[in-house]
């Protein structure tokens, strides 16, 4: 696998990844994770929220951008470093999900970039956020 240099890298660069998240996907990441929302995982209690079903978890779902950085742009060895994410909508369960990241700034002096991450479903914006990595060269 070849490492991206951060000279590589220019504003505007941009990844996708297509997903859908199952309950088997959502039950795991709750044993892994210790998160145990019942909206994630009992279909009645979901049922009487203001989402009517489960939905998967936000954590599960923002770690799509590090899938993304750590194995595409920008690659093996980068270091996340910061994320900042809103959730404007839910996804639920076996729903398709479009994850986006894009290059918005570059700082060569301290080998880092600064990314706006984006995931949507059927059209609509789910999650926007930004994220900064460290590129070691």
């Amino acid at each position: 696998m070849t490492h991206l240099k951060i000279s590589n890298i220019k504003i505007g660069d941009k990844v996708e990844l297509v997903r859908q998240f199952s309950i088997e996907d959502v039950t795991q990441f709750s044993k892994l994770s210790g998160d145990i929302n019942p909206v994630h995982l009992d279909e009645e209690y979901a049922k009487k929220t203001m989402f009517g079903q489960r939905i998967v978890h936000g954590a599960l779902l923002t770690s799509m951008f590090s899938t993304i950085f750590a194995n595409q742009l920008p690659g093996p060895g980068c270091i996340y470093l910061k994320s900042e994410n809103k959730f404007l909508k839910p996804i639920y369960l076996e729903q398709q999900v479009l994850f986006q990241v894009e290059v918005e700034n570059i700082i060569f002096d301290k080998k880092r970039v600064i990314f706006k991450t984006v995931a949507e479903t059927n059209n609509q914006i789910c999650i926007i956020g930004s994220a900064e990595l460290y590129i070691p060269e």
